[in-house]
């Protein structure tokens, strides 16, 4: 009886144990489920390289307006953001000097021109006089000289008559060139003083560019190569514009040659301020391709994981040109075109771990209303990875 009760008991341990040993395998095996952001696929995608170029807009033509005379300000015309014509009064500054200046100018001017008349009147007189003999050559000359100190008189006042003129010209602030006001520095009834800040006017129609490159990369940057940015506020669009010229010196504590880009905006949708990167397209080859954080550059050499008939695999391999701006790397070998790579976090998966890609969910469509009204919308293809 004894016997016949221990071996009843092997036989139950035995079948608990092969139980527990098949649920443990079953839920080895149970794969990984991977969304879309998890993986991504090789993609012939056309790669750009060259030097990376970012920093901030600026108008390539602008002209700080500044005072030049002390004295109250009377009139601002115009206001920040309007457009303004060259030569358009901007600011009338109130200098009473000017003023005083400019009127005795314009009287001695006056005083002068009537001296010089009376002057040339007495020299023909005294011509006539001299020609009779009733006067000396002497007193003759005597004439003459004074006529011509009378035009020389005459002379000076009317350079000092423009020179007042060009100063009460100083008292009115005008544009320089077509443009828009960025900046208002000043307004009507501040007292300013020669050199103080009224307008800043610039030039929208064409915006520049002041980045640094490192003078290894001197070699693909020469005046005009074509240079393609994005603009923060424009999402995907792309800008083109041209080297416009290089630094002749490299500076000595970081390595780096300045460059100036201008960027042509005759649509003017570019603002002053605004942050641009872009890239000297010095080469493009349209290549097998991969986000760049999807290969492990650490590896010797560099490593993906590719899912392949369901498990997760380890594969070697060799890079190419690499698109700093895309975040794109060549692949050259080791995957091929169609091939569905691990990243983010999905690449802490060990070698061998079956997975399972989970496709990209449909976006749900409108059905149509109460008696059949309207027609559905035709379903979206997914956009491959």
């Amino acid at each position: 009886m004894c016997g016949a009760l221990v071996l009843l008991s092997l036989v139950v341990l035995s079948g608990c144990k092969r139980g527990g040993s098949e649920v443990s395998q079953a839920q080895e095996q149970e794969p990984v489920v991977l969304g879309s952001e998890d993986v991504v696929r090789v993609e012939q995608r056309e790669l750009r390289n060259g030097p990376v170029l970012s920093g901030t807009l600026q108008a390539r033509r602008a002209a700080a307006m500044r005072a030049e005379v002390q004295g109250a300000v009377l009139e601002m015309a115009v206001e920040q953001g309007q457009q303004v014509k060259e030569g358009q009064l901007l600011a009338r500054i109130e200098d009473k000097s000017s003023q005083d200046q400019l009127l005795a100018a314009g009287t001695a001017v006056r005083v002068a021109r009537n001296a010089l008349q009376m002057a040339q009147t007495e020299e023909a007189r005294n011509r006539k006089l001299a020609e009779a003999g009733i006067i000396t050559r002497r007193d003759l000359e005597r004439v003459v000289l004074a006529r011509f100190q009378a035009q020389a008189q005459l002379s000076e006042a009317e350079a000092r008559l423009a020179l007042a003129r060009q100063q009460q010209g100083r008292t009115r602030i005008r544009a320089p060139f077509d443009g828009v006001v960025s900046e208002r520095h000043a307004s009507a009834g501040d007292i300013v003083q020669p050199g103080a800040p009224l307008y800043t006017i610039i030039d929208p129609t064409s915006m520049r560019l002041e980045a640094s490159v490192p003078v290894s990369q001197l070699d693909m940057l020469k005046p005009g190569a074509r240079v393609e940015f994005n603009v923060g506020g424009h999402g995907d669009r792309t800008f083109e514009g041209r080297i416009e010229r290089i630094n002749p010196s490299v500076d000595p504590g970081t390595g780096q040659v300045r460059l100036y880009v201008t960027l042509p905006n005759t649509e003017q949708v570019l603002l002053t301020g605004l942050f641009a990167e872009g890239r000297v397209a010095a080469l493009q080859r349209e290549v097998p391709a991969v986000p760049v954080s999807a290969v492990n550059p650490r590896a010797e050499p560099p490593t993906v994981l590719r899912v392949k008939d369901g498990r997760v695999e380890l594969v070697p391999v060799t890079l190419g040109m690499k698109d700093e701006l895309a975040r794109l790397v060549e692949v050259r070998s080791g995957v091929q075109v169609g091939d569905v790579l691990l990243r983010g976090s999905a690449q802490d998966l060990a070698e061998g771990t079956p997975v399972k890609v989970q496709p990209r969910e449909q976006p749900p469509q409108n059905e149509p209303g109460v008696g059949g009204g309207g027609t559905p919308p035709a379903p979206q293809q997914p956009t491959p990875r």
